[in-house]
């Protein structure tokens, strides 16, 4: 059951039309529905949006293990909008059954790792000792290893969330659409 219903990409301020508009065009976006509501509070749909432009921008880790991780997180997320879309030229089919199947097939050994980093923070935190630490300084710097952590806590948390919107529920929304409740918050 969707939760939140999507806000009509008619009644879209001018700037988050723009933003779902573009997104769906460049194909950041699989389907405009996550945008349309996360459009209820408009810093959200920007910051998500500025995330999604400049993926690999400023990054020590690279746009190509970004785009994995973002997949693997939707994967173990079961956000289906997120597993569909593909934000980097890199990624292939193949990739992306790779990250899939145990050991993860042909990626490189920096790249396995990372995907390893994310696949035990999201069910095994505990696992990640002096031992796995110490093969991740064999293959990323300590600034790489700060970035691929807050990257890897960052979607994992976005993918867990999305998923609970059910944005792809057929029923009526448990909250309906209300122009009121746009960038506004209830008063107590």
């Amino acid at each position: 059951m969707l939760r939140i219903a999507p806000i009509p990409i008619e009644e879209l301020s001018p700037h988050s039309r723009e933003i779902v508009d573009a997104g769906v065009a460049a194909g950041l976006y699989a389907s405009p529905v996550p945008s349309q509501i996360f459009a209820y509070r408009s810093a959200q749909l920007e910051q998500v949006n500025l995330a999604r432009t400049h993926l690999g921008a400023g990054t020590l880790l690279g746009g190509r293990i970004l785009e994995l991780l973002r997949i693997r997180s939707a994967q173990l997320g079961k956000c289906e909008p997120c597993s569909q879309s593909r934000k980097h030229d890199s990624i292939t089919d193949e990739d992306v059954a790779c990250l899939l199947a145990p050991g993860h097939g042909a990626l490189t050994p920096q790249e396995q790792l990372a995907v390893e980093f994310l696949d035990l923070l999201s069910a095994d935190h505990h696992a990640m000792d002096d031992e796995f630490y110490q093969r991740l300084g064999g293959h990323f710097t300590a600034a790489q290893i700060i970035e691929l952590g807050f990257t890897c806590a960052g979607a994992m948390g976005l993918h867990r969330f999305i998923h609970t919107l059910d944005v792809y529920g057929d029923s009526v929304p448990v909250i309906e659409y209300d122009r009121d409740q746009v960038d506004r918050a209830k008063a107590v």
